[in-house]
Order: structure tokens, then C-alpha cells, then sequence
């Protein structure tokens, strides 16, 4: 098993979407299911706890007329298994992975609103100085958009004044 040194160098979203795109192309079994099909597989599971299923494959050892008559040898219904186990691995990785992310942008957000919440703060301020006006129209945008945002509707950008032709 080979093991992958990390890179020193950080890699931009692009080049990560670009890394995750061709691992998955090359990944045979990447099945995306309908919620339906989600549905029905993890309610098969609930009704067979694999515990019932490790020991039914038990029997498909003990007589080859089990294997015979499901059409599948043991050493191919072990390696599903053992393919299943390690899929598993590749899956939980993939979720921390994903929730590292996740945690990584929501702090990004969380920064980045700090910082424009100061950015409005200190702007509401120096509008107050007429040398400064031309920061008015922008304050009052964000007011709109704040109070627009208290009241649950969905906050849109300022049309531009019709002008209307003679």
C-alpha cells in the first residue's frame, strides 16, 4: 500500500473540484440513487441487520448446493464483503473530509461577515460627514437589505430608475 505525501503547497477550490472529479472518474461503482431508491435500499437494510447477513453468508460455505443455487461462489460473495467494509472506510474519510470543508467556509463566513459588519459600522459613521457622502447611498442600501432581511423577504438588489421615453 502506498502512501501519499502531502504537497506543501495549498491547492485553490478549482484545483480541488479538478482532483475530486478525476478520482471519481475513476471509481467504477459511483452510484448516485434517486431518494427513493435511497429509501428502499436503507429500509432492506433495517429488516437485515449484518449481523443476520454475516452468518447467512456462513452458510453459503457450508454446502457448495447454497452456492450453487444462488449462483454465487463464496470467494466472490467474501470479497463483496470485504469490498463493502472498505468502502465504508473510503465513505467515513470522505464525510470528515467533506465536514472539514464545510467547517473551514462556515469560519470564511463567519469572518467575512465580521468584517463587513465593521465595514458598515464605520461606514454609517463617516456618512455622517458631508465630505464623506458619497458613502450614503451604500449605507442606506445595506439599511434596506438588513430591514428587508428582519422581515423574512427575500432581500433584492436595487432596480436601477426606470426612465421613462417621451
Amino acid at each position: 500500500m502506498s502512501h501519499i505525501v502531502p504537497e506543501t503547497t495549498e491547492l485553490s477550490p478549482e484545483e480541488v473540484i479538478e482532483h475530486l472529479r478525476a478520482v471519481r472518474s475513476r471509481i467504477v461503482e459511483v452510484a448516485p440513487l434517486s431518494r427513493d431508491q435511497r429509501e428502499a435500499a436503507l429500509q432492506h437494510l433495517r429488516n437485515h441487520p449484518k449481523s443476520v447477513v454475516e452468518a447467512s453468508i456462513n452458510v453459503i460455505g457450508v454446502l457448495d448446493n447454497v452456492s450453487e443455487a444462488i449462483g454465487q461462489p463464496l470467494d466472490d460473495v467474501r470479497q463483496l464483503q470485504d469490498d463493502t467494509i472498505r468502502w465504508e472506510a473510503v465513505a467515513d474519510e470522505a464525510r470528515a473530509f467533506l465536514k472539514g470543508i464545510e467547517g473551514a467556509n462556515l469560519m470564511r463566513r463567519h469572518r467575512l461577515t465580521v468584517i463587513a459588519t465593521q465595514a458598515y459600522t464605520i461606514g454609517t459613521q463617516l456618512a455622517k460627514d458631508p465630505a464623506k457622502a458619497v458613502l450614503v447611498p451604500h449605507v442606506e442600501e445595506v439599511k434596506r437589505l438588513k430591514g428587508l432581511s428582519r422581515r423574512g423577504k427575500k432581500a433584492e438588489p436595487a432596480s436601477a430608475p426606470s426612465v421613462e421615453s417621451p
